[in-house]
Formats: structure tokens, sequence, C-alpha cells
């Protein structure tokens, strides 16, 4: 998928729940979800209980994180 698609994609849900499932090394993986806050250039900002969290948009691209809007 191309990396442009996934920032308008992502910038439309702004202020938006969802949950992102990280996969983590060691077969290690955790849920955040929350609210995307803010959206920059090359990372996008989610508000899990108060606590901001970063992920980038290659992370997406690579399928090292999942997004689901809710």
């Amino acid at each position: 998928m191309n990396i442009n698609i996934i920032k308008e994609e992502v910038k439309s849900h702004l202020n938006k729940s969802v949950e992102i499932f990280v996969h983590g090394m060691r077969n290690k993986s955790y849920k955040v979800k929350g609210t995307i806050t803010h959206v920059y250039p090359s990372i996008f900002i989610v508000n899990e209980d108060q606590v901001e969290k970063s992920f980038s948009y290659s992370d997406l691209a690579t399928g090292e994180i999942n997004i689901k809007y809710l």
C-alpha cells in the first residue's frame, strides 16, 4: 500500500477512536486502544488513557502494526 494513501486514511480519522495491534519481537505483541490526536509528516499520535504513543506510517505499510478504526 502506498504511504501517501496510508497518511490520508489516518488523517481522515483524526480525533476518532482506534485499536492498534503492535507485533513486537519474540512473539510479544500488545494492543493500544485510544484516539488519534495528532498527525505529522512521519508519525501519528494515539492518546491512550492520558498517555501519548507515537506510531509511524511505515510501520503500517510494512505490517508491523495493524490499525482498526472504531
